[in-house]
């Protein structure tokens, strides 16, 4: 299955601790010390935390709906301190917590360290190098490529926001077929639909992949699955994933342009990947095309800042940022790994927010919309979803929140995470906004509309 393929791709990279997987094996490796427990043994652990956390997951999918999905994950999480089963389960949490649009506590949860490496480049601080917004530089690098990859953190959607905003610019520029990891081959119907739902893909269930990849089809991309499902991991899965590209683009349209979306260094342009060949670098290889390779996931912020790459912390004391940036200089573009990538885009540190980050309006793109307990007619928690007026019941929400009561003693609330009044992220239009319980009941619903000057309400 993709999740756990997505899962053991971590796990193995923990252990091939050069170049573009050092910074995931940080993570991995939040390792006891050898005087406590051999490596093999750590690996024995995790892998059998794989195996729990696998379990657990198919058992919480036999709830009826996602409220009750996330909340029995959650209490899995709670129950269980072992440091393996916290580091790997977290991930797969992180997931839920994403879906639900907890993406604090998705990030809280699981955090993938960017260390000082030998291949780092010098700091942008160091030479003339001037900051640029990130979107004005990419757009300025794609008028004449035939590819661009944007690569992207899995339990970090920050990472997936200047990919959304720039789709409709980079289809003004004649780009026409968008890619995603993790959509589903069996969604015969995803193009003619519009929309995404369930079973359109893994991580098309978190509400700004489903925006992606919905933006995409409302722009007239034709949106495409290219990765391997069952090619396991490494070279098989990376290479299975370049001739997709290849032949459900290229070879069918050789004057196609295309836009992909990957995790992490499947995009990378050379150096080891999982003792291999990335996906970018076979697809290199096979198509002869020379993708913009743009790396999103390092240089952000992360949980905890002994986290952040100190470039990131640098960079972000000495200049304010109000968009994801790049540095410049003579025609080149800075990039914290230059072998690897062709630029690295700098993601401004969140403002802080009781009621979700800030980051979720897109540029501008999408405006906040109040919401309150009332809609809970007093099931807490519920989740309140708004799904665009024009699709049906089963299509991804353009956005989620958990409200709840906030109360230790409460015993629906001891492992729920949410808040008594919360922020709906929402382009201008109209929308069915709806409340579900914990055993996937509605118990509220209503139309919206969405105007370029709706404000939150407090």
């Amino acid at each position: 299955m993709l999740r756990r393929r997505c899962l053991m791709t971590a796990l193995f990279t923990a252990f091939a601790v050069t170049g573009a997987s050092a910074a995931m094996a940080q993570a991995i490796r939040s390792t006891p010390s050898s005087h406590d427990i051999s490596p093999q043994e750590w690996r024995a652990q995790q892998l059998a935390a794989a195996d729990k956390s696998d379990k657990i997951m198919r058992d919480a999918q036999k709830q009826p709906g996602l409220l009750g999905q996330y909340g029995q994950m959650q209490l899995a999480y709670d129950a269980n301190h072992d440091r393996a089963f916290q580091l790997i389960f977290g991930q797969y949490l992180s997931w839920y917590l994403t879906y639900v649009g907890d993406y604090d506590g998705a990030r809280m949860t699981f955090s993938i360290a960017q260390p000082v490496q030998a291949d780092d480049g010098p700091s942008p601080l160091s030479g003339a190098w001037q900051l640029r917004p990130a979107a004005d530089v990419i757009l300025e690098m794609t008028k004449d490529r035939k590819a661009v990859f944007f690569n992207e953190a899995h339990s970090a959607p920050l990472t997936r926001t200047l990919t959304i905003q720039l789709l409709a610019k980079l289809r003004e520029q004649g780009f026409d077929y968008f890619a995603a990891e993790t959509l589903y081959d069996g969604d015969k119907n995803l193009n003619s639909r519009g929309y995404p739902i369930p079973e359109s893909g893994f991580y098309t269930n978190e509400p700004l992949y489903g925006e992606m990849v919905r933006t995409a089809l409302r722009l007239g991309y034709k949106v495409i699955a290219y990765d391997a499902e069952n090619a396991g991991v490494g070279d098989a899965r990376e290479r299975a994933g370049a001739q997709n590209l290849y032949d459900r683009v290229f070879r069918k349209d050789p004057n196609a342009r295309l836009v992909v979306n990957a995790g992490f260094a499947h995009v990378q342009k050379t150096g080891k990947y999982l003792g291999g060949m990335s996906m970018g670098e076979f697809f290199h290889k096979i198509t002869g095309i020379d993708p913009l390779t743009i790396e999103q996931t390092m240089m952000i912020q992360h949980a905890r800042t002994d986290q952040d790459h100190p470039y990131y912390l640098a960079v972000t004391q000495a200049h304010a940022l109000h968009e994801p940036s790049v540095f410049v200089s003579g025609g080149k573009v800075w990039g914290l790994k230059p072998d690897e990538y062709d630029m690295s885009v700098i993601f401004p540190p969140e403002v802080g927010s009781s009621e979700r980050p800030e980051w979720l309006r897109l540029g501008g793109l999408r405006v906040p919309y109040g919401v309150g307990g009332e809609v809970c007619n007093g099931h807490f928690p519920c989740m309140v979803e708004a799904r665009y007026a024009n699709e049906a019941a089963d299509s991804i929400p353009a956005d989620r929140v958990i409200l709840t009561v906030v109360d230790p003693n409460a015993p629906s609330g001891v492992s729920i995470h949410g808040t008594t009044t919360g922020r709906l992220f929402l382009r201008p239009g109209k929308y069915k906004l709806t409340a579900m319980d914990r055993q996937g009941h509605n118990v509220f619903g209503r139309e919206v509309e969405i105007g370029t000057e709706t404000a939150a309400r407090k």
